[in-house]
């Protein structure tokens, strides 16, 4: 089943690379990449997207653990359904990531980010993210325009 090995690539993959981020990088440490347009660093998130909420593990995990089961049972039921390709590829992506980081919030206690964009704009440089967010983001509109679209 190709979704079920998409979703699990995305968790292999990313499970590699933050355990290579976590081995060969210190917090402070940085690296350029794709010809200094990202920056490779290792960041903690505590919390949930920008660090929201990290007074608050135990929560953001039980929230985490209730969306992606939630996720997976509408992955589930729309495996069944002929048609909505592009919904059903939006919930592999989406659900790749919500795995990955998931994961980490429960057997880390913490969500291993390690890539921003190097840019002049402080805010933008400051927000680090990992491979599992940019599924779970474009997954989530693919997921929304396949639900919606005819």
């Amino acid at each position: 089943m190709q979704y079920l090995a998409v979703i699990l690539g995305v968790f292999g993959l990313e499970l590699k690379i933050k355990n290579d981020i976590e081995k060969k990088l210190t917090e402070c440490a940085e690296k350029k990449a794709c010809g200094g347009l990202l920056l490779i660093r290792r960041h903690h998130n505590r919390g949930a997207f920008l660090n929201a909420g990290q007074s608050k593990q135990k929560v953001i995990a039980g929230i985490s653990v209730l969306l992606t089961v939630s996720a997976t049972l509408l992955f589930a039921i729309t495996l069944g359904n002929a048609g909505k390709g592009l919904m059903k590829w939006g919930l592999t992506l989406l659900l790749g990531g919500a795995y990955s980081n998931t994961y980490d919030r429960i057997v880390r206690r913490y969500v291993v980010d390690y890539v921003s964009f190097n840019v002049p704009l402080p805010w933008l440089r400051r927000i680090i993210f990992n491979i599992g967010d940019f599924c779970i983001m474009i997954g989530a509109a693919l997921a929304t325009v396949g639900y919606y679209g005819k």
